[in-house]
């Protein structure tokens, strides 16, 4: 396989997973997101290596790109963000406690917990779900592959179809996005159905 073909199956093969993703599903995320900010909840988000990242991402574009300028904003929380925190908790305690150890501290009635794991299996991340499960929070699972464990505990799952770690990743970022322009069309007016208008940050 030639370079500009390597390029094209990748391609082919991200386009293949979006169109095989279930459209209602991504909607009734943006219900539940939409409730936790009626009641005032906070929405945590969390994840390793590469869904560490989207998580980190997703909460700035809830903090900033969706919250801006509005009176009633998204609380969100991304708890791999917190460095000294999370090195702590594995230094004195264990990697697989990072998350379920922050929540013990910040879960509130009416919060939201998602947990991105490409495989699903990422141990952390499920011990995390199952606890906020058990204390009654909404719980809601990014992964991809067959789902792996994640599918099982958390309330709410979308899944990539796909084998494919970098794939899963480019997919669960497209997820968020389309849900971040979809928020915003509701929240700040039509004028955003077609897409953020960014002309007066030009030079971000």
């Amino acid at each position: 396989m030639n370079t500009v073909n390597s390029y094209a199956d990748y391609f082919n093969r991200l386009k293949s997973t979006l169109d095989k993703l279930d459209q209602s599903m991504i909607e009734k995320l943006v219900d539940i997101l939409m409730q936790c900010r009626e009641d005032q909840g906070t929405m945590y988000i969390f994840g390793n290596g590469g869904s560490a990242a989207n998580a980190s991402h997703i909460a700035g574009d809830f903090l900033k790109g969706i919250s801006y300028g509005m009176e009633k904003r998204f609380r969100t929380h991304c708890l791999n963000d917190n460095i000294a925190g999370t090195t702590a908790i594995t230094n004195d305690l264990s990697y697989d406690e990072i998350f379920i150890e922050q929540l013990k501290t910040y879960l509130r009635p009416g919060d939201i917990v998602i947990g991105i794991s490409g495989s699903g299996n990422s141990i952390n991340v499920i011990r995390a779900i199952e606890w906020a499960r058990a204390k009654g929070a909404k719980t809601i699972g990014l992964s991809g592959y067959t789902g792996g464990k994640l599918a099982s505990v958390a309330e709410f799952v979308i899944s990539a179809p796909v084998n494919d770690m970098e794939i899963t990743e480019d997919v669960h970022t497209i997820i968020f996005h389309s849900i971040k322009q979809e928020i915003n069309r509701r929240v700040k007016g039509q004028e955003f159905s077609m897409g953020e208008k960014y002309d007066k940050r030009i030079n971000q």
